[in-house]
């Protein structure tokens, strides 16, 4: 019933192991790490010395996009506290800090000056 054609066929496809199926596979492999793997742990292991780095008056924005000045940084400790107005203080966990601006404190906004009135007696 079976054409013996059909059966010669199926049973030469099986060949051995072939070195030349699995070369593209390899390639994507190296593609992906260099292009993609490499950079982002560089990326996670930069942000983590960052945060082991937090120090009290660093300008800091956080995931949430919260800009504030860091008031309190125990070492150890899991959070960190930013000022992020005068006198309001928050708490934030540490690796939700995405960015150090600078170490400089933020500038509160600028006085306008007084004009002194000379009233002529």
């Amino acid at each position: 019933m079976i054409s013996s054609a059909f059966a010669q066929s199926a049973a030469g496809g099986a060949g051995g192991f072939s070195l030349q199926g699995l070369l593209p596979f390899v390639l994507i492999f190296i593609i992906f790490y260099f292009l993609l793997i490499r950079p982002q742990q560089k990326r996670v292991k930069q942000h983590k010395l960052m945060v082991e780095n937090l120090k009290r008056g660093n300008k800091v924005l956080t995931a949430g996009g919260i800009l504030g000045v860091i008031s309190k940084a125990n070492e150890g400790s899991e959070t960190v506290s930013v000022e992020i107005s005068k006198d309001v203080i928050v708490d934030v966990a540490r690796q939700m800090i995405s960015e150090v601006r600078g170490e400089e404190k933020l500038k509160s906004a600028p006085e306008k000056p007084k004009i002194k009135s000379k009233a002529k007696k």
